[in-house]
């Protein structure tokens, strides 16, 4: 088993407890020791994100290409194909690069980054090919939140028939915008749908994506371990959502928001706070580490903005940003007595020297 230096650090402690504890006699622990091969250079992240590099290289390489003037002019020339045909290419190298992602993920199935890469680029031709098939049946109503939905429906099949975490995710994108652009068609562009702006329209979106995940995905284990991402993205949309709401409220008028203080709009706040307090209960008391990691991080967010919305104006900016100072101090100090309590600092102290 190939695990990293700190990693490798933390299974020998473990293992030693475990041996001193006599959960584990001589020869199990040596045994499980010799079975730890620790590099000295952490691989699987270089891999990670030199893929990544590469995809995001290609995008802009293409971008560069499409910028040029001269460039620019032969591809219209080139390509002066009508959009249909346009759509139907993309869609044709979309499959190809589906295919060779799906080949490359059964023969080589440990070569995770650049499988996924190789999907990525899948999702961007597809995205191409939606994009010109809306242009090819446009009849000028406006209403292109059908094809986000297209994109979302396929993302969504591809991703549940490739089992790619990846294509799932861009499928609650695209469902996200979707769902926005819905709405706003629907209520003729204006602020209000039903009564709701978009944080608020979008508060109900992430708590419905939540329970519906939940729902399906636990009753599909085959596809069980798409619950996490579609529980990130749930959240993600939820306390973003609520994160705004706290700062402009059920307002879509800017000038009307203007007008109003910021004490009429605690109640969002605290309904902001509260969501966060629920999610930090929902992690302890399920040892759930993605609810715990969302309501601590939005709580903090959550208390730093009351601070600026409350303190910025009356506040004199060198006390004001003392006081930020402080709380940062005093939050650091109590993370780092936290982190002091923890038998595993030793090796991160020895590791960073």
């Amino acid at each position: 088993m190939q695990v990293s230096r700190k990693e490798g650090k933390l299974l020998t402690q473990a293992i030693r407890e475990w041996e001193g504890t006599g959960l584990l006699n001589a020869g199990q622990a040596d045994q499980l020791q010799g079975s730890l091969n620790v590099t000295s250079f952490d691989w699987k992240r270089v891999a990670k994100y030199s893929f990544w590099m590469a995809v995001a290289c290609i995008v802009i390489s293409v971008s560069a290409v499409l910028a040029d003037r001269w460039l620019l002019e032969l591809f219209e020339r080139l390509f002066s194909a009508p959009a249909s045909v346009k759509s139907a290419a993309f869609a044709v190298v979309a499959g190809l690069l589906y295919l060779a992602g799906l080949r490359r993920r059964r023969k080589h199935p440990d070569k995770l980054f650049s499988n996924e890469a190789v999907l990525f680029l899948g999702v961007v031709a597809t995205a191409f090919s939606v994009m010109f098939l809306g242009a090819a049946i446009d009849t000028g109503s406006g209403h292109f939140s059908l094809l986000l939905l297209l994109a979302a429906l396929i993302y969504a099949a591809l991703g549940l028939w490739f089992s790619s975490k990846l294509i799932w995710v861009f499928a609650l994108l695209s469902l996200g915008s979707w769902f926005g652009a819905e709405t706003g068609y629907a209520s003729g562009w204006g602020a209000y749908y039903l009564g709701m702006n978009y944080p608020l329209r979008f508060v109900l979106f992430g708590l419905v994506l939540l329970l519906a995940g939940s729902v399906v995905f636990r009753q599909w284990p085959s596809r069980r371990d798409f619950l996490q991402p579609t529980r990130v993205m749930g959240l993600l949309y939820l306390f973003v959502a609520l994160w705004i709401l706290s700062i402009f409220g059920n307002y879509g008028d800017g000038e009307a928001w203007f007008e109003v203080r910021q004490i009429e709009l605690l109640h969002w706040s605290v309904l902001f706070a509260l969501a966060s307090v629920a999610a930090i209960y929902h992690g302890v008391r399920f040892e759930d580490g993605v609810t715990r990691g969302f309501g601590l991080t939005f709580l903090f967010i959550n208390l730093y903005t009351r601070f600026f919305e409350y303190f910025w104006d009356t506040t004199h900016k060198a006390i004001f940003f003392a006081l930020l100072a402080a709380s940062f101090w005093y939050l650091g100090s109590h993370a780092e007595r936290i982190w002091r309590m923890n038998p595993v600092r030793k090796w991160t102290q020895d590791d960073e020297r």
